[in-house]
């Protein structure tokens, strides 16, 4: 819900100091644990996410596998300190929502059939909540399915942009995600131009979801060259 009394935009910059179409800074550590497969630690903006793999492992319970291809399992968490006031540990409502589309996001660029009967797990812990954490929880678990060989069609980079203030803006804040008209959260697989998650809370027109759709690509191409770049520097020490 929209709350007139704060001034988002004043004078092209937001209430951090970020142009509309700019990113927060973003931080990635690619291979931070030594018992998964791959992982990786990301911040962006106040978020602090851990992304780690396991896989391709044998399937537990045997029903569950496939004999054509490998199945991708996905675990959406935040810690119960990652918010201001305490969050009840163990699955909830949204955690389990967003593990379901977090998957969804990540599957097609999973070349799933060089593994059968077996299955890839990704968990996705998120240690500290600062808004967008679905979106950069898939940017972290892309970087650590690389990070655990997984044979991939590319990258999926993820960011969110909304209507703050009557204006499209890029990778919203806390406060701009509690108060303002609206939240797009998209994520896509850039090398290959395809949207793999697109969701939308709030009301745009059909001209704003455009702009926003531009300024969400725009924002998930820096993305990917961010990741693309931690992996390289990771890789040829």
């Amino acid at each position: 819900m929209s709350d007139k009394t704060i001034e988002f935009i004043e004078k092209g910059r937001r209430l951090d100091g970020r142009k509309l179409d700019e990113l927060r800074p973003i931080k990635i550590e690619v291979g931070v644990l030594k018992r998964a497969n791959g992982s990786c630690y990301m911040e962006s903006g106040g978020n602090k996410v851990m992304a780690a793999v396991y896989g391709p492992r044998e399937v537990h319970p045997r029903r569950m596998e496939d004999a054509t291809k490998a199945i991708v399992r996905c675990r959406y968490n935040m810690a119960s300190f990652s918010v201001e006031d305490r969050k009840r540990p163990g699955p909830d409502r949204r955690s389990v929502e967003i593990s379901k589309v977090s998957r969804e996001a990540i599957e097609p660029i999973i070349i799933k059939e060089h593994f059968p009967r077996s299955a890839i797990d990704i968990f996705i812990e998120i240690l500290q909540a600062d808004a967008g954490t679905r979106t950069a929880g898939i940017n972290a678990a892309s970087v650590a399915l690389a990070d655990a060989g997984i044979p991939m069609r590319g990258l999926v980079s993820a960011c969110a942009t909304g209507k703050v203030g009557g204006h499209i803006v890029l990778d919203l804040m806390k406060e701009e995600d509690n108060y303002g008209e609206a939240d797009v959260p998209i994520a896509m697989d850039v090398q290959n131009d395809k949207v793999t998650l697109l969701q939308m809370d709030g009301r745009l027109t059909q001209d704003e979801f455009k702009q926003a759709l531009e300024l969400a690509r725009k924002g998930c191409k820096e993305i990917y060259e961010m990741q693309r770049q931690a992996l390289i520097a990771k890789y040829t020490v």
